[in-house]
């Protein structure tokens, strides 16, 4: 069992990482792009043995433990 992870900031919170990508794209021809914001993708690997609402439930911790810092991030995840 693969869960996709996705870790993106917070509307309202500066992304300067994603500014110098956007500024970086402006220099390298790309001046339509309006706004860049950089996240975070994360796969994790489950056993199959582990039903889906248990593994929901672990990524939820794992994401509000560690993976996702809930001050300034929102996640989200996928279980494929």
């Amino acid at each position: 069992m693969i869960a996709r992870v996705y870790v993106t900031l917070k509307e309202g919170v500066l992304d300067p990482q994603g500014k110098t990508v956007q500024k970086s794209l402006h220099s390298i021809g790309f001046k339509e792009v309006s706004d860049v914001r950089v996240g975070k993708y994360i796969e994790v690997t489950l056993p199959d043995s582990i039903e889906r609402a248990e593994a929901q439930k672990k990524l939820e911790r794992m994401c509000e433990q560690l993976l996702a810092n809930t001050i300034i991030e929102n996640y989200s995840f996928n279980i494929i």
